[in-house]
């Protein structure tokens, strides 16, 4: 039996002293958080559903509609352990972790681990920019592909295609025609609809949601259409 100190008390355990160890040591890194925060999930499977979102601060990526620049910097550094406290308190089923970029901290990783090891299904938000290799396979990964009129599409890291399963999603944001081409050629291309979900979705302010289904009834896309249901519902606003 082993006894030692952690942040709120004692810990009596009878795992190995080198687990312990690494999991009080996990538990104690910290991650800058822009905010924590309860609401309808806006999209991706579980779209319409009560979700606690965890968004971390910073991004490599400068896409040109981001609706969360705010989240580029600032924030406030939280350790794994407050985190996971905080999402407790709303007592939720689905966790989803975004930003910013999430992966940009190599400490989300373990958060990503610790909320699954919770018993929450858990979704990360990521660019693609980043590699997902290490991302827990319990966790539903959605994954922004770039295109061209994000202008940012040069970021894509299309080898994380290969790290992706049945339970993923892969989104495009679509903001024209030339997107929606450029995105529809890779469909076909790489295959992506054996892969997993695919959602198209228009960029909010520069395409008609109605314009970009009938691109897609008329193709006959397997894709589905994505709206950001919190924007139709609340605006654009942080928290929400």
């Amino acid at each position: 039996m082993l006894l030692i100190k952690a942040t709120h008390g004692l810990i009596r355990t009878d795992a190995p002293a080198s687990v312990l160890l690494i999991s009080v040591f996990q538990m104690q890194q910290r991650l800058r958080v822009t905010e924590i925060f309860y609401s309808l999930q806006g999209e991706a499977k579980t779209v319409g559903l009560p979700t606690v979102f965890v968004r971390l601060t910073g991004c490599p990526l400068r896409c040109q509609y981001c609706d969360t620049e705010y989240a580029f910097k600032g924030g406030q550094w939280w350790t794994l352990s407050d985190i996971l406290n905080k999402v407790a308190t709303y007592t939720p089923r689905y966790v989803t972790v975004t930003g910013g970029e999430p992966l940009a901290q190599k400490p989300c990783l373990d958060l990503l681990t610790q909320l699954c090891d919770a018993d929450y299904e858990v979704s990360l938000e990521t660019s693609g920019a980043i590699d997902v290799a290490e991302v827990d396979q319990r966790v539903s990964k959605v994954l922004d592909i770039k295109t061209p009129g994000s202008r940012e599409a040069d970021k894509n890291r299309l080898d994380n295609l290969d790290y992706l399963t049945s339970h993923d999603q892969i989104k495009f944001v679509i903001c024209d025609r030339t997107d929606y081409e450029w995105a529809s050629e890779l469909l076909t291309t790489r295959q992506l609809a054996n892969k997993c979900e695919i959602l198209f979705s228009p960029s909010h302010h520069e395409l008609q949601a109605q314009t970009l289904a009938d691109w897609i009834l008329t193709d006959h896309l397997p894709v589905r259409l994505q709206i950001q249901l919190h924007k139709y519902l609340w605006g654009d606003v942080p928290g929400k």
